[in-house]
């Protein structure tokens, strides 16, 4: 495991369990007896912390750190073998998509990124619902995420909140909602896409290998899913 790697996971892990107990980074801090700064530092995961400073933070939140070992990126590949094996309505059942989608209203948008894939049947992990939205109608998506109470990502700070809403801002896509979590593709024009009905209900998505063409993240998981799957078949495409 590289040392950014192992900073990620940390990083992660004190992230989520702040937020569980709704802690500011400064509240933590103060219970720790460190800075707001420190915090965040870690939280960024840009280098592996002070181990003793990380055992304080999680103390301070009445837990311990725990070291275990696991075969290369296992979880990820328990995650999509898992998502294989049960049904795609059930699975799309579980990505609350209607909650987000029904409340974007007329604002023009399509499905993309891991989204889009999901819905034609990979079983790829999706963390938020995933949208290209024009970039003229930019002004109508910071009018609809003010509404929803949207908190944009602060890539410094590593949290939501901090930072204008506004896409034409500096800063990831990336937002919290009243709804979910979503992320856009900023685009000059909507790319082309398929109709994927489940139940009664039908979604406008980029294709597959449109998805795997532009999107690295979706396409390294449709990679390594398929890797996994078919090992054989994958050796004698090399």
């Amino acid at each position: 495991m590289s040392e950014s790697h192992l900073a990620n996971q940390i990083a992660t892990a004190l992230r989520r369990e702040r937020e569980t107990r709704y802690l500011t980074q400064q509240k933590l801090a103060e219970l720790a007896g460190t800075t707001q700064g420190a915090v965040a530092r870690i939280e960024r995961g840009d280098r592996l912390p002070r181990l003793p400073l990380v055992d304080r933070l999680f103390a301070a939140m009445d837990l311990q750190l725990a070291v275990t070992v696991e075969p290369l990126d296992a979880q990820l590949d328990a995650r999509m073998a898992e998502l294989a094996a049960r049904p795609l309505a059930e699975r799309i059942d579980d990505l609350g998509l209607d909650r987000i989608l029904d409340r974007l209203g007329d604002l023009p948008h399509v499905l993309t990124g891991a989204t889009a894939a999901a819905l034609q049947g990979a079983p790829v992990p999706v963390d938020a619902v995933e949208i290209a939205v024009r970039w003229r109608d930019s002004a109508r998506f910071t009018a609809w995420l003010r509404a929803a109470y949207g908190q944009r990502w602060h890539d410094r700070w590593g949290e939501f909140g901090g930072v204008p809403v506004e896409p034409e801002e500096p800063g990831a896509h990336r937002w919290l909602t009243r709804y979910g979590e979503l992320r856009a593709v900023m685009c000059d024009e909507l790319p082309e896409t398929v109709e994927v009905r489940h139940g009664d209900r039908g979604y406008r998505v980029v294709p597959l290998i449109a998805v795997e063409l532009t999107d690295p993240g979706a396409a390294g998981l449709l990679h390594r899913y398929r890797t996994r799957a078919h090992p054989a078949a994958t050796d004698r495409t090399r």
